[in-house]
């Protein structure tokens, strides 16, 4: 029984992302908030200034916070549009964004309102995916529901030192829902704390029964390995029990993003890197599991390999030079050898009798990430 109504939830959930154009849905009412309506009470929008634009911005002053949406009674937040008078990478990071289900105290997403909406490095770029967007790189749209039963509420933080001028509307339906909903959450972690040969967690284990969504990536290369590739890290996924080994896990972080043979700029429906330079070694990507469904019933870890590889000289310089980094195998040409170094004893790297090929090693560069899941409790 509780599978079946998890599952029905899960169908639901896909059910609202196709609903039928031509139907009016039974039982809905549209609402919007703003600052021109913000309560989104019948009949109460645009009334400051005798109708005329009286409200279409206002100021978070530093330091300080503003509640941009406050609904009681069951709804879903079907899209949420904003934007800011400074769009700055610091201005960005110091504006949080925190959403509370159900008159929780503690929110289910407390996050950079760039990393939230895809930018995870604060540098903004025109992208389009099916959960998030930005036409022209100067606002963020998110169209991901967020379901709630008795009370839903958005705020904004700022914890930085300017005041921030902000534009926006929450678009929500006013509606019942089925038994058994999911709440959506988000978690923004970095690499801070982790050394060479870590995993970088980017969800930690989350206790219920849910699905994980995804997650967006940015990444800063060390300068340390050069132009060398970093992205072949595997994604680990533990769900349901899994402990020493996960259950789910790929072949290299490009695989995961859908593409191969490291990772150029592009942004598709599931997945995407809005940005990979090479010369500044900058990188963002995403991907999300929305036709390919995470699910879990117990509880899940996420978790990403730091590592990358190079031809075998330019790692013995890479070590020369002092670089941080712990060879994991190496590859013949055409893939007809492989030796596992974790494994097998070999000469050392800097020796003649090392094979030649192709080193992938741990490394360190700088992580930053925002996961996104449903959860079946706030």
């Amino acid at each position: 029984m509780r599978n079946c109504l998890f599952l029905l939830c899960v169908l639901w959930s896909h059910a609202a992302w196709s609903q039928e154009l031509y139907r009016i849905p039974e039982g809905e009412e549209t609402r919007w908030i703003s600052f021109e309506n913000p309560t989104g009470a019948k009949g109460s929008g645009g009334l400051e200034n005798k109708q005329a634009k009286g409200h279409a911005w206002d100021i978070i002053r530093s330091k300080s916070k503003k509640v941009i949406f406050d609904v009681k009674g069951s709804a879903v937040i079907n899209r949420i549009w904003m934007t800011l008078s400074d769009r700055t990478p610091e201005a960005l990071k110091n504006i949080y964004i925190e959403m509370y289900w159900e008159d929780n105290r503690e929110p289910s997403v407390s996050v950079p309102v760039s990393d939230f909406f895809g930018f995870s490095l604060g540098k903004m770029v025109p992208f389009q995916n099916a959960l998030f967007s930005s036409p022209e790189g100067r606002s963020f749209n998110a169209t991901v529901k967020m379901p709630f039963r008795k009370a839903g509420r958005i705020v904004m933080v700022n914890r930085g030192e300017k005041d921030i001028t902000l534009f926006y509307d929450v678009n929500y339906t006013q509606t019942k829902l089925p038994a058994g909903i999911l709440y959506f959450h988000a978690y923004h972690a970095t690499n801070q704390n982790t050394k060479v040969g870590d995993d970088f967690v980017v969800l930690p284990a989350v206790k219920g029964r849910g699905r994980f969504i995804g997650a967006n990536f940015g990444l800063v290369t060390d300068s340390s390995y050069k132009n060398s590739w970093w992205g072949e890290g595997e994604i680990k996924m533990y769900i349901d029990g899994d402990n020493a080994a996960p259950t789910l896990i790929n072949s290299g972080t490009e695989d995961y993003v859908g593409t191969a043979y490291r990772q150029g700029a592009f942004d598709h429906l599931y997945q995407g890197s809005p940005v990979a330079d090479v010369k500044t070694g900058t990188w963002c990507f995403y991907r999300y599991h929305i036709p390919d469904a995470v699910v879990f019933y117990k509880n899940i870890k996420v978790a990403i390999q730091q590592m990358g590889g190079d031809q075998l000289d330019n790692v013995r310089s890479y070590l020369a030079n002092g670089a941080k980094l712990i060879p994991v195998s190496v590859t013949g040409a055409s893939y007809l050898y492989k030796h596992n170094l974790m494994e097998e004893k070999l000469p050392e790297i800097s020796d003649e009798k090392f094979p030649k090929g192709w080193v992938n090693f741990y490394r360190k560069d700088y992580y930053v990430a925002t996961s996104y899941y449903y959860l079946d409790r706030p």
